[in-house]
């Protein structure tokens, strides 16, 4: 006599013991089973995502600074023949409370350890950085339990004695002389490109009016020598007259 189990695609069942000395060790995903009764141990593991708060409370970093951090990381069992048989031998008969707080004590300890390592700018500049280091490093023995970290970043970082508010200041008057100084250079870049726009406006006219005495110029000139050759020819022409009449 024996019952039947059944889980849903985000869930593993483990078969273990059976009839006829049947020992052998059966897992289904998202599938069914058959279990003897006093003889088949069936036993179920989750696989949905799981999500954790990571937090470790006034850790002191490279320069003493204590400070708080809190996480939030993405983990589930790999569904990896060999992997989920690892994590079912870590996991199988905990409840999903108990499997969260296993991880998330594993991964409180490498996010407190690399603090220690790295100074508050370090943190406080580039979260995304940070992040990708924790997950880097936890990576490894997660994955010694069957578990996957899909994701991890960085929520909020706090501390006691305002040395993240002063570094935040600082930031914003960085970023304020820098802008105060884009202005400047960008005021002076525009009076150099106005000087330049009228050094070019004045050299234009110059031409122009340079232009404009040459062709005068040579129009008085051209103007004088056919004056002249009109008086030469009137001249000859009142010689020739007068010496006709007499």
């Amino acid at each position: 006599m024996g019952n039947c189990y059944t889980v849903g695609p985000n869930e593993a069942l483990v078969r273990s013991g059976g009839c006829c000395g049947n020992d052998a060790k059966k897992t289904v995903i998202g599938g069914w089973v058959w279990a003897w009764a006093f003889v088949t141990d069936v036993q179920a593991l989750t696989l949905e995502v799981m999500t954790l708060n990571p937090k470790c409370e006034m850790v002191e970093t490279a320069q003493g600074v204590a400070v708080t951090v809190t996480g939030v990381a993405q983990v589930k069992v790999m569904t990896e023949p060999e992997l989920l048989k690892t994590a079912c031998e870590q996991f199988l008969g905990r409840t999903t409370r108990q499997i969260e707080s296993i991880i998330l004590q594993t991964l409180e300890g490498h996010l407190r350890a690399i603090l220690g390592t790295l100074s508050v700018e370090e943190i406080y500049k580039d979260r995304e950085a940070f992040a990708a280091l924790v997950r880097e490093v936890a990576s490894p023995d997660v994955g010694r339990m069957g578990i996957e970290i899909l994701s991890f970043t960085i929520k909020d970082i706090e501390d006691q004695v305002s040395y993240l508010d002063s570094l935040g200041k600082t930031q914003t008057a960085k970023v304020k002389r820098d802008a105060d100084i884009g202005v400047a250079e960008s005021n002076r870049d525009a009076g150099i490109r106005e000087a330049e726009c009228e050094k070019e406006k004045m050299d234009v006219a110059y031409q122009a009016q340079t232009n404009i005495a040459d062709s005068s110029r040579e129009y008085q000139m051209q103007k004088a020598s056919y004056d002249q050759e009109v008086n030469a020819r009137k001249a000859e022409a009142e010689l020739s007259y007068e010496l006709q009449v007499k």
